[in-house]
């Protein structure tokens, strides 16, 4: 158990315990809390209080975490599409319903696990959880990632991230029709405030800027091509909740009536990127998945049967 303690400020003042806790301690979650408070490994001035208590200011509250269970990573013969690869890097598309790398929740069946059956050799910078991972897109997200096969690779690859210098671009549809042919978001993204499984356009997160380019209407909802010049996590489908065209298909930021069921329709579609090696440019492609690009001759043959208004 790791033991912490955290000392009521005004910011949190009168709100319930569970509901502090997870505003003040980022590595907790409102649900987590909540559990921690029935086991009874929280107090509030040396006593047990319910979730529901109120916390008054300077209030001493003692709680432990407990440490995360040592994740042992396997090898697995799962199917990889490998765009390209040579000693240094390998560029892979990822398909909608893979994730990249194993958590608690996901131990078997990522991304990583074929890697590791695929390639003997990944970068060790990331360490065991993520060996080779230069950046990732989320789950349900299709398409193009990079992968280093040894740190040199993965310094480089990663720098060229940081200085904004690997171009990435992005296909989304989304809810709505955009009136206007182009467009940037210039909007910070963080932690929600109201929910901490989320994030949101925030006064104090991290810049996060998106390019978008309109490529084609349909009714309700709108075909974009989108460039990423900062990579903030779920920034594409946070950035279009923003200017209140969320993604079509998305279960965490887009509306309760969407269209299809395996997540957003989200597609890295092209990377480009300096070779750590050869310093030569290189451009890579990947096709829209089966599903994006049905919806797609859905939508532009008419047959969607048109969605009520949230």
């Amino acid at each position: 158990m790791n033991k912490k303690q955290m000392t009521v400020t005004e910011e949190v003042v009168d709100q319930r315990l569970d509901k502090a806790l997870s505003t003040v301690d980022p590595e907790i979650s409102r649900t987590q809390a909540v559990a921690m408070v029935k086991d009874g490994i929280i107090t509030v001035n040396g006593e047990v209080k319910k979730a529901k208590y109120k916390v008054q200011l300077n209030d001493i509250i003692d709680y432990a975490i407990k440490e995360p269970e040592e994740l042992v990573i396997e090898a697995e013969d799962i199917p990889l599409d490998v765009i390209y690869e040579d000693e240094d890097v390998i560029v892979v598309n990822k398909p909608q319903g893979m994730v990249v790398h194993p958590s608690a929740g996901h131990t078997s069946g990522t991304l990583v696990n074929a890697l590791m059956h695929h390639c003997k050799d990944l970068s060790s910078i990331n360490g065991v959880i993520r060996p080779g991972i230069v950046h990732r897109i989320d789950k349900d997200t299709s398409g193009l990632l990079m992968v280093a096969k040894n740190d040199k690779a993965h310094i480089a690859l990663a720098q060229e991230l940081k200085d904004h210098k690997a171009d990435r671009h992005y296909l989304a549809l989304v809810h709505g029709e955009i009136t206007h042919s182009k467009g940037t978001i210039d909007a910070p993204v963080g932690r929600s405030k109201t929910d901490r499984q989320k994030m949101a356009v925030v006064d104090h997160g991290k810049p996060a800027v998106s390019h978008f380019e309109v490529l084609e209407h349909f009714v309700n909802f709108t075909l974009v091509e989108c460039q990423l010049e900062t990579g903030r996590t779920h920034q594409i489908r946070v950035h279009f909740r923003y200017i209140e065209h969320p993604l079509a298909g998305d279960p965490k930021y887009g509306p309760k009536k969407t269209i299809g069921t395996d997540g957003q329709f989200l597609h890295a579609k092209t990377l480009a990127f300096t070779h750590p090696r050869t310093g030569e440019k290189m451009t890579f492609e990947a096709p829209l998945p089966k599903n994006f690009n049905d919806m797609i001759e859905t939508l532009r043959a008419g047959r969607l049967v048109k969605l009520e208004k949230n």
